[in-house]
């Protein structure tokens, strides 16, 4: 079995160096190579191009037959550059798609609900102390008009106000045929401080020129609405004696509402103020609203990472009710000032999370010649990414096989989208040769980048064993080829994160929410993929979030744990996983290469410090 994987691996090997140095057949490479040197002085691995010995043989590490090393050199137009020949090309399935300059339609789609227009909203409270006595509206929901009456208020000091208002008309009347011109004065002044008091208290104009008018002092007050509207709050009681600025109802007016809807921060580069956004509702399926933005919240709240939108909405016919839950589209051009921006294929950008870098074709070669190079993007839309920097109109940028291109870079030790400097020796690739994990365990898990760490308790550290258990049982099972018992690791896996405690304080609970999140997302994953070739898929991601989080947080087992790496994984973007065992069991493919891969790393029992050197 391990001879025929040596061999399947010196084919693979020798089709990769056909794709890099020219294609065509093997006679014909083999018979090119001999014509331009007859002596090749430099032999190589194609696996490990780090080996550069003078004389032919076999790979010290993996045992592969060494090929000649070919002077590249008048092709090599610059570290990021790489040629292949025609057939290469061809070979390795290189489309590429010129830089365009045009303007685009984004559709993006947000939920929300309607809720009440609160420049439309007034309480209705008691302007004066006094008993409730009668309520015209004696529920909510009730629609009421300008100057409906509401409810009838008693109150002793209102009635008072009233008489006081009728002695002084009448000593105003009296005083009319005074000679004293201050008294006169004096008592017109009070007819008018006894008008205003009533209106304070509530009462109109015109109840007031009732009263004066003969009516004589009312024992109640009618409380009445200040607007058109619908009563959404009823706090008023028959026989409740209510104080001064006590609310006794909420009259809200709907023929205008909002809309209020939750944009991510990625939708934010497709809206603004008074742009306008058509809705649909599912209470009323079929009718299509519209509205426009009045209004983005400055502030982003931090736990769902939304922005509030607020649409002012007519509605007149009353349909749309607050609570509705609301399903809403806007359509965005792309525009640049006074020009279309530059668009790429979303297909186009290698993008790691810090960096995007694309594979450019230049133009003037006989023979196809890439050139890698950093760009800044833009929002994306749709299919498509905006380029801020870094690309000119009409250059062709690679579309696909540009994970080829850039996996031949690190062959090379170039400069590529997960090496951005370049150099250094490359993944190793084992087919069943002894583990180079001896090294690595003496090291005590060392590791070149720092990371922060955090002093957590030993019962906090246990609850991670479980997690940890549940993950190795679920990696046997891949390398197994055993689908069901992967599944039901898994799902182990995910009762485990949800049964830790949270008992961590500050920055050490802001991570672990964020560490037990990813890990909960992935395996739930894996519990919900249809066969074992999807459940291998989120392996990747598992891996990482849980090395980083037991270096994280510190792990306190007797067993050792172990990472292993395969470069064929993920089609030959590579592939991590953890194991106990230190021979080779690789879950990405099980038993079709099970002992593809080494060890890269180990996680010995260590004490956590507040800083120490992490993967």
């Amino acid at each position: 079995m391990r001879r025929l994987i040596i061999v399947i691996s010196i084919i693979a090997a020798f089709g990769l160096g056909l794709l890099v140095r020219g294609g065509g057949t093997p006679g014909e490479v083999l018979s090119t190579a001999a014509a331009e040197s007859s002596a090749p002085t430099t032999w190589t691995c194609s696996m490990h191009p780090q080996i550069q010995l003078p004389e032919t043989g076999q790979c010290p590490i993996c045992f592969m037959d060494l090929i000649p090393l070919e002077d590249d050199a008048a092709d090599d137009l610059g570290p990021r550059t790489l040629v292949l020949s025609e057939a290469g090309a061809a070979l390795a399935e290189i489309r590429t798609t010129p830089v365009e300059r045009r303007s685009m339609e984004v559709r993006t789609r947000l939920t929300g609900k309607v809720d009440y227009d609160e420049t439309r909203v007034r309480a209705i409270t008691s302007r004066v102390a006094g008993r409730i006595d009668t309520l015209f509206v004696d529920y909510t929901g009730t629609k009421v008009a300008a100057g409906d009456r509401l409810a009838s208020l008693y109150s002793p000091a209102l009635y008072a106000g009233q008489v006081e208002l009728l002695n002084a008309l009448e000593a105003e009347r009296s005083l009319r045929e005074s000679t004293d011109p201050r008294m006169r004065r004096t008592a017109i002044a009070t007819v008018k401080s006894a008008r205003e008091r009533l209106r304070l208290w509530g009462l109109t104009t015109a109840q007031i020129a009732e009263i004066e008018n003969g009516d004589g002092a009312r024992h109640h007050l009618a409380i009445t609405s200040p607007l058109n509207g619908v009563v959404v709050h009823k706090n008023a009681v028959e026989g409740l004696y209510v104080e001064t600025g006590t609310r006794l109802y909420t009259v809200a007016d709907l023929t205008k509402v909002w809309v209020t809807l939750d944009a991510y921060e990625s939708d934010l580069a497709w809206l603004a103020e008074g742009q306008s956004v058509g809705f649909t509702v599912e209470a009323l399926p079929g009718r299509d609203f519209e509205g426009v933005v009045i209004f983005m919240d400055p502030v982003l709240d931090p736990g769902t990472r939304t922005v509030k939108v607020r649409l002012d909405v007519d509605n007149a016919d009353g349909l749309l009710r607050p609570g509705f839950f609301v399903n809403a589209e806007t359509v965005s051009q792309t525009r640049d000032t006074d020009d279309d921006p530059l668009v790429i294929p979303d297909t186009a950008p290698l993008i790691t999370g810090e960096r995007a870098v694309v594979y450019v074709r230049l133009a003037g070669h006989e023979k196809p010649t890439f050139e890698g190079r950093e760009i800044t993007l833009g929002p994306r839309a749709g299919d498509h990414y905006v380029v801020r920097d870094g690309l000119e109109e009409g250059e062709l940028v690679v579309t696909r096989g540009n994970f080829k291109i850039d996996s031949a870079l690190q062959i090379q030790a170039k400069p590529s989208m997960m090496n951005p400097k370049g150099g250094g020796p490359t993944p190793g690739h084992d087919h069943g040769a002894p583990s180079p994990s001896e090294h690595n365990e003496s090291d005590g898990g060392a590791h070149e980048s720092s990371m922060e760490t955090f002093t957590v308790s030993e019962a906090f550290k246990e609850r991670l064993i479980p997690i940890v258990d549940a993950y190795l049982a679920m990696q046997t099972a891949l390398a197994g080829d055993d689908d069901k018992k992967a599944a039901v690791a898994a799902e182990q896996a995910v009762q485990a994160i949800d049964a830790v405690p949270m008992s961590l304080a500050g920055d050490a609970h802001a991570a672990w929410m964020t560490d037990a999140a990813h890990l909960h997302d992935a395996f739930v994953v894996v519990v919900a993929a249809s066969d074992i070739s999807a459940r291998r898929k989120p392996l990747q991601q598992l891996t990482d979030t849980l090395w980083a989080t037991l270096n994280r947080y510190g792990y306190n087992d007797d067993r050792v744990v172990r990472l292993f790496h395969c470069p064929m994984a993920n089609g030959g973007d590579g592939g991590d996983w953890l194991q106990l065992e230190t021979v080779t069991a690789n879950p990405y493919y099980g038993a079709s290469m099970l002992r593809c891969g080494s060890q890269s790393d180990t996680l010995a029992v260590i004490a956590t410090v507040e800083t120490r050197e992490g993967r």
